[in-house]
């Protein structure tokens, strides 16, 4: 093997494109909401998700505490059915004022 075809196994695979690969919808989407840790933080998610996916199952949510308590993760799957209600959704989620990152 030659120092060139060394550097291109070592070298992430991209898209040809350059672009990220498009979503699929109708399709399963996970998601983690990252936010200050209360008492009442995963609730307040559920009921916005649930507008935005009136099917959400929030029995399947998990809720991870931080190290430190500080922050929490609830880790939950949306039926996504196109790019506006994600977009809805993220925007409600951080108009919340509480939630961090969406991931």
């Amino acid at each position: 093997m030659n120092d060139k075809s060394l550097r291109d196994l070592r070298r992430p695979s991209r898209p040809v494109s350059g672009k990220p690969p498009k979503i699929t919808f109708p399709c399963r989407y996970p998601l983690k909401v990252v936010g200050d840790a209360a008492d009442d933080f995963a609730a307040e998610v559920c009921q916005i998700v649930s507008r935005h996916d009136p099917e959400f199952d929030a029995a399947a949510m998990q809720v991870v505490d931080s190290r430190n308590g500080r922050f929490q993760s609830v880790r939950l799957t949306i039926l996504a059915t196109g790019e506006a209600q994600l977009q809805a959704l993220f925007v409600e989620l951080k108009a919340t004022g509480r939630v961090h990152m969406v991931v």
